[in-house]
This record gives C-alpha cells, structure tokens and sequence, in this order.
C-alpha cells in the first residue's frame, strides 16, 4: 500500500511538472511570436507608421535575459565569473546578435507562418556546423528528416496562397531578400547553437553562467550598434509616442526572457526529446494562431508542404530514443544542439 502510493505520489508530481512546462514554454514562446509579429508588421498610431529598428528590439530583450540572470546567479550563491574567455562568449553573442536580427528583419518581406515553418529547416545548417566544429557525425534518419523538412518548407515558401494576402502584410511578400534574411537566419543560428554546445562540453559552466554572458556582450554589441546606425533616439522616441508599442516591446522582452528559464527547466527535467516534442507543437500551434488572427491564408500546396514538415519532425521525434547521457547535455530539437535557445 506504501508503495502505490509512494508510486502515486511520484506520478502526481512528475504529471504537475509537466504541465508546468508544457503551459510555461507553450504560453510564452506563442505569446513571443504574435507579439513579434504585431510590432515588426501592424502600424502604429493615427499615421500608421511602422516600427522599424530591429536592432532595438535585440537590446530590449537581451538587457532584460542579462539582469534576470545575474539575479539568478547571486541569488543561488553561483559563480558570476566567467568560466569560458570572454571573447568566446562574444563569439555567440555575435552570431546571436546576426541570428536575431535578420529574424525581426525577415517580417518585414515574408509572413510569420513562412518565417516559422522556414526555422524547421536548422537542422541543415547545425549538420554542417556540427560537422565542421565538433566532427560531428549523422545517422542516415538525420539526413532523411532534413530533406523532408527542406522539401515541405520549400513547397511552403514557393506555393502562396495567390493574390489573396493579408490585410497586415506590408506588401512586400516572399521576396528574395526576405528569403534571403531567412537563409542568414539558418546560418547564423546553427553556429550558435552548435558553438554553444562546444561551450558546455569545452568547460565546466552553469547554463545561466552563458546565458548571462552571452546577452552582456549582445546588451554592449547591440547598444554600440544603435548609436552608430543613429537609431536609439529614434527607437526610443517611436515607443514614447505610441505607447502600445512600448508596452509591447516590455511584454516581448519578459515573455522571451521568462522562455529561457522554462526551457531550461523542461530539458533539464524532461530532456532533450520531450522538449522537441514541445518546441515542434509550440510552432505549429504559432502558425495557426498567426493565419486565424492576422487573417494568413495558406494554399493548398503550403498545408501539404506545412504537413511534411511537422511529421517528419514528430515522427523523428517518436522514432528516436531517449539519450543516455545527462538531460541538459543537449538540446535536439529540429536538430539543434544547442542546451538552451537564447533567441526563441
């Protein structure tokens, strides 16, 4: 009887755990989403202007992640020295930084449900980082599922639903540059994840240690940025006039820093294949939301492209086994190896 109970008792606890993970990332990387969306594509204000300076947007959400986590640290009495050499915690920031940028940037000529089936396809670019940094080697499944993601996202961008667009689209739809942000996009965002796990397996570091680091160096390199560019005073001035722009980048920078901590708590509790599982969801469920509420409509050929997608990434997800080594070790979801995503 103690031992059902006790039996019981564990389940209970692991079933609550769970549902605080699935609610905490589900909740805040959807809000992320539509909340990006809403400020790169919607105008603001009587005179409908449009928020243009992606940059900014970087430095919010990174000063934020930083503060957070120097908390974090102090707070559970953890090293706040740095573990790796700075200038190797720069090296992500950068690419970080390129990542994160052409991603806000990408809104402005392609349509978030493009956006977002289009980073299924990291899994191409973190093989050939993995590759080239860590020799890496793949299963022949890998290679399999990342053709089968390249083909549906390719059938997703290269088939639109016609002429029939969006009422929030800027009117620039599916060009070349914004395919070509995307592409900059899955370049960058492979090197970091994979030059992250380096990072890990290089040094003995606590995963807020990197997070804390790394968003430093993006809060120096992002705010040198806007001073060169001239564009913080304009930033700023755009958010204090139309304060539901403000307000909007507030709640993005929150929601996209309090995702860091509920991703690192799913990995760490759950592992790296439930929080595929999780993560694939979470971008089906964004691609939805984001055709019923700024009115996307999608062809035919794009539900078939965006089918692919989505089964060849759960079904590697159901085919793969649990790895053996420690939870935090690595994140694979859509290949990726990275332990914790700085840039949802």
């Amino acid at each position: 009887m103690a031992d059902s109970l006790s039996s019981a008792g564990v389940a209970d606890n692991k079933l609550w755990k769970g549902v605080i993970a699935v609610t905490g990332i589900m909740s805040t990387l959807v809000i992320y989403g539509v909340l990006q969306e809403k400020i790169m594509r919607i105008p603001y204000g009587l005179n409908k202007e449009f928020f243009k300076y992606s940059l900014f947007l970087v430095f919010c959400n990174r000063i934020t992640t930083s503060a957070v986590s120097a908390i974090v640290l102090l707070g559970s009495k953890k090293a706040l020295n740095p573990v790796a050499p700075v200038y190797k915690y720069c090296l992500v920031s950068v690419s970080n930084i390129l990542t994160t940028t052409c991603q806000y940037e990408a809104l402005k000529y392609v349509s978030f449900p493009v956006q977002t089936l289009a980073k299924c396809a990291k899994m191409i670019p973190v093989m050939i980082w993995g590759t080239a940094i860590m020799q890496k080697r793949y299963k022949g499944m890998d290679y399999l599922v990342a053709f089968l993601v390249t083909l549906g996202c390719s059938i997703f961008i290269l088939f639109p639903a016609g002429t029939d667009v969006s009422p929030y689209s800027r009117g620039r739809e599916n060009t070349v540059w914004g395919v070509s942000l995307m592409l900059g996009y899955l370049g960058f965002d492979g090197f970091t994840s994979t030059f992250q796990d380096k990072l890990f397996k290089g040094y003995d570091m606590e995963i807020h240690n990197q997070i804390f680091y790394t968003t430093l160096c993006s809060c120096v390199l992002s705010f040198t940025g806007l001073l060169m560019q001239g564009h913080l005073l304009l930033a700023v001035d755009f958010a204090y006039r139309h304060r539901d722009c403000f307000f909007d980048i507030v709640l993005l920078s929150t929601v996209a820093t309090a995702s860091q901590f509920f991703i690192s708590y799913t990995i760490r509790t759950f592992g790296a294949l439930t929080f595929a599982a999780i993560m694939t969801t979470r971008q089906l469920v964004s691609i939805m939301l984001s055709c019923v509420w700024f009115s996307h409509p999608l062809s035919w050929e794009q539900w078939i492209g965006a089918v692919i997608v989505f089964g060849s990434l759960y079904a590697k997800t159901l085919l793969k086994t649990a790895p053996a080594k420690p939870p935090h070790a690595e994140n694979t979801q859509n290949g990726a190896s990275s332990p914790v995503k700085l840039n949802p």
